[in-house]
């Protein structure tokens, strides 16, 4: 078990930190993430009746601990501005680089990745996993708990936000440097 177990951290390990940091946007918190993860499948590995592969069993793993941690920070967020009262936008922007800032090298890479900031939740990691994690539409279907039509619809309407809203910002780009 313990070699089947590192064979799953070694194959796995980089992809689930990537698909975690896009849902959470905080480099430590999605190596906490992960380490989560980990002790879920340790945990739970001889439960595993092979249904799905493991990939997509780790990665569903991955989005319920995701959704776990996110649903807890809002409760947490909702408590203490409860506590606080109303405050400014500026006075609850988290400090953590957020991942536009850190692919800001690449205006292409920044440019898709504000333009994800404009489709759903849903949309987005629909996005992650079929083109920066490179999962099939079953493989992302089976992760996400949806139908393959479902995963394709969502896929067509994400890709098609996207082209709006970068067709919108090389529009007005084209228009600045006209002026």
């Amino acid at each position: 078990m313990k070699e089947e177990f590192e064979r799953l951290y070694e194959t796995y390990h980089h992809a689930l930190f990537q698909y975690l940091f896009y849902m959470v946007r905080d480099k430590e918190t999605a190596e906490e993430l992960v380490q989560e993860v980990y002790i879920k499948v340790f945990h739970s590995f001889d439960s595993f009746e092979g249904k799905s592969t493991e990939k997509t069993w780790l990665y569903s793993i991955a989005r319920h601990v995701g959704i776990d941690w996110i649903r807890k920070q809002n409760r947490k967020k909702r408590k203490w501005l409860g506590m606080l009262g109303p405050l400014t936008k500026e006075e609850v922007r988290d400090p953590a680089p957020l991942p536009e800032e850190v692919v800001s090298a690449r205006e292409d890479a920044r440019e898709v990745f504000e333009g994800m900031e404009h489709c759903t939740p849903d949309q987005r990691q629909v996005l992650v996993l079929r083109y920066i994690d490179s999962l099939s539409i079953k493989e992302t279907a089976d992760v996400l708990g949806w139908s393959e039509s479902k995963v394709k619809t969502t896929q067509h309407r994400a890709v098609k936000k996207l082209q709006d809203v970068l067709g919108r910002t090389e529009r007005m780009s084209e228009r600045r440097a006209g002026q």
